[in-house]
């Protein structure tokens, strides 16, 4: 998959777009979150330890996703996070580890708040033969009460890189995944040109989805958040 240029993204709180490193810097000011925050934190329940973390394709990293996880949900709650928007193809398995070493595997029925303390960055790694790789990184913590019940919440992710077409270099909507396995080309394709495009050997063009593992294996999306 080639690199390109940073990409941008938004806010779920407000709408307010911004490249990777400028979205950590918003969410930490953005007044519409900081009223749910405040809103949360007035109803009845427990505080905890709140992480924001920077889930991130570790290949070029324009792919990327801003979360807030509770403390004391577990390690498979983000597992079955970024299988859900990102990654599940053919139910792989799946791993953290240290950032740097494969062979130290983190369980993953251990909590947010007994392992981000420890290491603010794991690699997450799915399917260990056409392997995705996201990095994760603590951005910051709070102490307060979740503003949602489930363990994680979305709070940014990037915008659907764009691309064109590589028959005529208009917007391309779909993928030819003939030309990535085969001919080591990103055969993106405009609505025209998926419709004409000869390589048929890997099945009809698939629709472009917002994430890393486009082309890869057998994963066609659909690369929305579970809640």
């Amino acid at each position: 998959m080639p690199r390109r240029l940073q990409s941008k993204g938004c806010c779920t709180y407000c709408g307010h777009e911004a490249t990777k490193s400028g979205m950590s810097k918003h969410l930490a000011a953005c007044p519409q979150r900081q009223a749910i925050i405040e809103e949360a934190n007035g109803k009845n329940g427990v505080s905890e330890t709140l992480f924001h973390l920077q889930a991130k394709d570790n290949h070029g990293g324009n792919y990327w996703l801003d979360l807030e996880m509770r403390g004391n949900s577990s390690l498979s709650a983000l597992d079955h996070y970024l299988r859900a928007i990102w990654l599940e193809c053919c139910g792989h398995l799946s791993q953290f580890s240290i950032m740097g070493a494969y062979d130290e595997e983190i369980a993953q029925t251990r909590k947010a708040k007994a392992v981000f303390p420890v290491s603010e960055s794991l690699l997450h790694i799915y399917d260990f033969g056409t392997t995705s790789e996201t990095l994760i990184e603590v951005v910051g913590t709070r102490e307060g009460k979740p503003t949602t019940t489930h363990p994680i919440a979305l709070m940014a992710r990037n915008r659907m890189p764009e691309t064109k077409c590589i028959e005529c270099g208009k917007p391309a909507a779909w993928l030819c995944k003939e030309c990535v396995s085969e001919h080591d080309v990103w055969g993106v394709l405009c609505d025209e040109h998926a419709e004409t495009h000869p390589h048929r050997n890997y099945g009809e063009p698939v629709q472009l989805v917002n994430s890393p593992r486009m082309g890869m294996c057998g994963y066609a999306g659909p690369a929305e958040p579970p809640y």
